[in-house]
């Protein structure tokens, strides 16, 4: 009897360990790569650096440099333009309307165009 339980309690620890061990085997990570490999490799992020008040206003400065450059440059294209057709003759000046008039149509019209094929053409590959 005593050889019986003695075989029972060796049995019952042997049975126990193999409990534990599968346990362990089963325990959750978020990120089971980073338990295997460590740091996963990754873009680090770069420290913001503020620029000094002197570049930002710098920076404004330019800009509006630029913005100031084009609104002058816009301008007299307008008023070359209109020299353009100051100097025709009466005819050529009507003429001169009648087709920018019609231009625009024929713009107006084929952006309407290309819009709506665009359009219906994304569509067709949306998911």
């Amino acid at each position: 009897m005593n050889n019986i339980s003695l075989r029972k309690l060796i049995l019952f620890i042997f049975i126990l360990l193999l409990s534990v061990g599968s346990v362990n085997a089963q325990i959750f990570h978020k990120n089971p790569e980073k338990q295997l490999f460590g740091k996963t490799l990754g873009r680090k992020k770069e420290p913001k650096v503020k620029e000094s008040r002197t570049v930002i206003r710098a920076k404004r400065k330019q800009e509006a440099h630029e913005r100031k450059l084009n609104k002058d440059y816009e301008k007299s294209v307008r008023r070359s333009q209109k020299r353009t057709i100051d100097i025709q003759s009466p005819e050529v000046q009507k003429r001169m309307k009648q087709n920018k008039k019609e231009y625009t149509v024929r713009d107006k019209e084929k952006r309407k165009k290309v819009k709506a094929s665009t359009k219906r053409a994304g569509e067709k590959y949306k998911e």
